[in-house]
């Protein structure tokens, strides 16, 4: 009687085999992959309980992401970050034992000579789980990574369960390569190049000369002193001094609404898009230079506290038309900001810095933020044919 029921079951399973070979487009979403996969085997038959998919990723701060399907609760994903690789609750666990020997574990709880050999045993025990196996989930490039099934039902999995799970391992594997891949691109674009120029270049916007006209408040910052100190300490400490300065400054900027777009060695090129509300945009840039301030200045207590050199910055905003896109040689491109409110808002930067000043703005720019500017008159600079008006905040 057994035969007959592998058999169906292994039917049945073909056509969830051919659903993920197709792409599993009836979803978009790698949890909506998961969530759908895990019900089409449970009407294939399998008595599935809690299934999770352990994925390594490329992210300077994550080190891979855990999708987590229950039955009757959805998919939950959380990420990792590399410290996690550190813990016990790591290395208690079989997934980094399957990562390193691509073979599949399994433990059926419901045997009473089960061994305790993982943490995570004990947790299922709780959870009435009567069966668990850990499949290895290789990628084309040599990667491994993991899922795990689980089932309350009494007695575990059957043969004809095992096999199933079995048959749709490599081409779900081959499917969580691609989302995989597709996050890994995402990711890498806005780490390098911003979020919204990433979006830009995932979307084609790829070749030489391909630019748009936008309007955006444009920020140029500068760390000064940079030159001397860089000649004085170690490289290790002149490259902490950097992180430390762009970690005041990024997330004040990206939590605005603003995008940097790149590092310029002791310095950075960031926008604030416009759209139809440039007083709006001033306001974020503003909102952006204050937080910045605020964690450079918890920043310099704490390198005080360590004898260690403080940060003195420089800043400068200017609303105008930028060219945006892709600059470079035929072979190497660069997705930047070009055009000439670039250039006088290079030059701001450089006056605040003659100044003694943090912060200087150009007149386009108090047009938008009277009330929180004032003129500190007019400068001659360099490159550019008539005097312009520059401003700061009252007390800057």
């Amino acid at each position: 009687m057994r035969e007959p029921s592998i058999a169906g079951q292994a039917g049945a399973v073909q056509s969830v085999v051919d659903w993920l070979i197709d792409g599993a487009r009836t979803v978009r979403q790698p949890q909506e992959v998961l969530a759908e996969l895990c019900q089409r085997l449970i009407g294939c038959g399998l008595p599935l309980y809690r299934v999770a998919v352990f994925v390594r990723t490329l992210h300077p701060n994550v080190m891979g992401r855990r999708f987590l399907w229950r039955q009757g609760e959805g998919v939950q994903v959380s990420e990792a970050p590399y410290a996690m690789l550190d813990t016990d609750t790591y290395r208690a666990s079989p997934i980094p034992v399957v990562f390193a020997t691509e073979r599949p574990i399994r433990r059926r709880l419901a045997d009473p000579d089960c061994p305790d050999d993982y943490q995570i045993i004990a947790e299922l025990r709780a959870e009435r789980v009567t069966d668990y196996l850990v499949q290895p989930l290789p990628f084309t490039n040599g990667e491994v990574h993991a899922v795990s099934w689980t089932t309350q039902r009494a007695g575990g999995f059957t043969d004809g369960d095992i096999a199933a799970l079995e048959a749709i391992r490599l081409p779900f594997a081959r499917l969580a390569e691609i989302y995989a891949l597709r996050r890994i691109a995402t990711t890498l674009l806005s780490t390098y190049v911003g979020s919204s120029t990433g979006e830009r270049i995932l979307q084609g916007r790829i070749r030489r000369g391909d630019l748009e006209r936008i309007h955006a408040v444009i920020l140029l910052s500068d760390l000064r002193g940079f030159t001397g100190l860089s000649d004085r300490l170690p490289g290790e400490q002149v490259i902490g001094l950097l992180n430390s300065y762009f970690d005041g400054l990024v997330p004040a900027i990206e939590a605005e609404g603003g995008e940097v777009l790149k590092f310029t060695g002791d310095g950075l090129l960031a926008i604030f898009p416009v759209a139809d509300a440039p007083a709006a945009a001033c306001r974020a840039a503003l909102a952006a230079v204050g937080a910045g301030r605020a964690a450079l200045a918890e920043c310099n207590a704490q390198r005080r506290e360590g004898n260690e050199p403080e940060l003195r910055f420089g800043m400068a905003l200017h609303q105008g038309e930028v060219l945006y896109g892709n600059v470079g040689s035929a072979t190497r491109l660069d997705f930047t900001a070009i055009g000439p409110a670039v250039n006088l808002t290079a030059r701001l930067e450089t006056l605040a810095r003659d100044l003694g000043r943090d912060l200087v703005v150009s007149a386009t720019f108090a047009a938008h933020s009277p009330e929180a500017v004032a003129s500190l008159g007019t400068f001659q600079l360099r490159g550019f044919r008539d005097p312009v008006e520059v401003f700061a905040p009252p007390g800057d």
